[in-house]
């Protein structure tokens, strides 16, 4: 059952699982944190900064969804969900790698941008639109990594990269199974069935060509061996930063923009 997509959906959304913050304070060192849009707020949903790599011998820009594990800091973070601030802040982060040459890898956790009324007010449709632009054209490499939910517009408000890593207990869609059900069938309780439509999953991901990598983890889930999940991903983040390192600037953006506008293309 472990392959079945909608326990894919609630393993990727289980409180135990090793969140971004997790992450940084077991792959990276030397984390300097920056907050601030410089426009409207500090940014609590997505988090970002200067790092370096265990065993890489550069620097990095990382950002991530900050899918909290407290209650009450779950609430602050809006449940993992961005809002217009945290695209604009995420945007001047990897503006900020490209004036120093540093590689950005991003952690998409997501259930998918903040709904809200405040959120439309402050331009989130325009937000995640501009950071899709800008992202096609950033002159450094970029590695993005699906570690939990990947949900729609949240997560490709900061996933437009060179390669597309996914961990294999990980989903990446363009609506979450709730909301296809509620829209498909008018009720909630069609989430299994929505999810197999949705080819959420990895392997389905791969085969279409979205992702580029599935990352193994334990078995039963990263949340069932931190440390093994750390270490598959540590490998993986590595390797291709250093095959993409290997490229021109000029030539990662031809690819880039190839490799995303060949989504979705289709033969009858």
């Amino acid at each position: 059952m472990e392959n079945n997509a909608w326990e894919i959906v609630k393993v990727s959304r289980d409180k135990n699982r090793p969140n971004f913050r997790y992450y940084i304070n077991r792959m990276f060192y030397d984390f300097v944190e920056i907050n601030g849009d410089r426009c409207y707020g500090k940014g609590r949903v997505i988090i970002g900064g200067f790092a370096k790599l265990n065993d890489y011998r550069k620097k990095v820009m990382i950002v991530g969804h900050n899918k909290e594990k407290d209650p009450k800091k779950m609430h602050c973070a809006n449940y993992g969900q961005p809002l217009p601030e945290d695209f604009r802040k995420a945007l001047r982060l990897m503006k900020l790698a490209e004036k120093y040459s540093l590689p950005i890898v991003t952690f998409i956790d997501t259930p998918g941008a903040h709904a809200s009324k405040e959120a439309e007010e402050r331009g989130i449709a325009y937000s995640i639109a501009k950071n899709l632009l800008e992202l096609s054209r950033i002159r450094v490499p970029i590695l993005t990594c699906i570690i939990g939910e990947g949900g729609s517009g949240g997560a490709l408000g900061i996933a437009i990269g060179d390669r597309v890593l996914m961990q294999e207990k990980a989903y990446y869609s363009v609506i979450s199974p709730e909301g296809c059900s509620s829209i498909l069938w008018k009720k909630k309780g069609m989430m299994k069935k929505a999810a197999e439509v949705l080819r959420l999953r990895a392997e389905d991901l791969f085969k279409y060509g979205i992702i580029d990598e599935i990352i193994k983890e334990p078995g039963g889930g990263a949340h069932k061996d931190g440390d093994g999940a750390v270490e598959e991903l540590h490998a993986s983040i590595s390797r291709n930063l250093e095959e993409l390192l290997k490229y021109s600037i000029d030539e990662l953006l031809e690819k880039r923009q190839i490799k995303w506008r060949k989504i979705g293309s289709y033969f009858e």
